[in-house]
């Protein structure tokens, strides 16, 4: 007869095996912000910014995961050797494929009217790389309706066409890329860059497709101060009109402060949404201590976006099925 302790051990173990293992927040070591999650094939990949004062911030590093649990890191997936034009301050990656072609969107330098940087392409043939530098100069090196060429994000509409959607200083602008990313078609009304700029808009645009519906999400306050956040709209097209809805993330004070500059990752398998942020930890005072975490994002019966809780344990463990060849 098994004894009460054999007993009690033997069902903590089975209440153990049921529950999923989760990610934990970071979801890996180091420093790195702004990052773009994305599903390749069967596998989760992250690109962020390499988090450091912008003359050391030259290169970028890309972490994988099977899982979302155990994370593989990528290490310079592109550097300042690979971009002749770059002197300081690369980042906010943005990765699209197409055509088994891997494409690094950044910006660099943090460009100022009149100087040379701005938001650069990169392209391999591999997710991790090594990229190589597409142009050899800036894809947009001029200050547009008053927005800063930085945080870019591209978003390919349900007809094929591919949109650049970015900007810094308050102001977001949105563009009609080339299917070879190497330029930009005009609208109709001969203008290349249409400005979208919500209300509270400050930077880290994004954009996705939910059910006929466009979101636009984007983050508010200073990347260097406690209340970083993210707010959203919704329209019915691309090009809006985007009325601020409300926030979504934002700091907790008992887990993180400084919660923005996010991304969204949807496995279309399961119908589950993920919000791929950075964070500051509690009682850090360096801007650049920024670590990336990741969380769930919910909508309620109205297709409103539930605010998304910043938690220590993360996500649960999931696995995506084999990719189709």
């Amino acid at each position: 007869m098994i004894g009460m302790k054999a007993l009690n051990a033997t069902l903590l173990l089975a209440m153990a095996l049921l529950v999923p293992a989760r990610a934990a927040n970071p979801l890996f070591e180091g420093w790195y912000a702004d990052p773009e999650g994305i599903i390749i094939g069967d596998e989760y990949w992250i690109f962020p910014t390499y988090s450091a004062p912008y003359d050391q911030q030259l290169h970028f590093d890309a972490f994988s995961s099977k899982d979302l649990v155990t994370w593989t890191k990528h290490e310079r997936i592109i550097d300042n050797h690979a971009i002749s034009w770059l002197r300081r301050a690369l980042w906010a990656p943005a990765i699209v494929q197409k055509d088994a072609k891997f494409y690094l969107f950044f910006g660099a330098n943090d460009v100022h009217e009149g100087e040379i940087g701005g938001i650069g392409v990169a392209v391999a043939d591999r997710p991790q790389g090594p990229y190589k530098d597409l142009l050899g100069k800036p894809l947009i090196g001029k200050i547009h309706n008053g927005a800063q060429p930085i945080d870019q994000f591209v978003f390919l509409d349900t007809n094929g066409q591919y949109y650049m959607i970015y900007g810094g200083w308050s102001h977001c602008n949105i563009a009609r890329i080339t299917s070879d990313f190497t330029g930009f078609t005009p609208f109709d009304d001969g203008t290349v860059f249409r400005e979208i700029t919500p209300e509270g808009y400050v930077e880290g645009p994004v954009m996705f497709l939910r059910r006929g519906k466009y979101y636009f999400m984007w983050s508010e306050g200073g990347w260097g101060g406690p209340h970083y956040s993210v707010a959203y709209a919704i329209a019915d097209s691309p090009l809006g009109p985007f009325k601020r809805i409300g926030k979504v993330l934002q700091q907790d004070p008992n887990v993180a402060t400084g919660a923005g500059h996010h991304s969204v990752i949807h496995d279309t398998q399961s119908d589950i949404w993920y919000a791929v942020y950075h964070r500051r930890p509690l009682g850090e005072t360096d801007r650049n201590h920024r670590v990336t975490c990741m969380d769930r994002m919910d909508f309620d019966d109205n297709g409103f976006i539930k605010p998304i809780t910043i938690t220590h344990e993360g996500v649960e463990k999931r696995t995506l099925p084999p990719a189709k060849k």
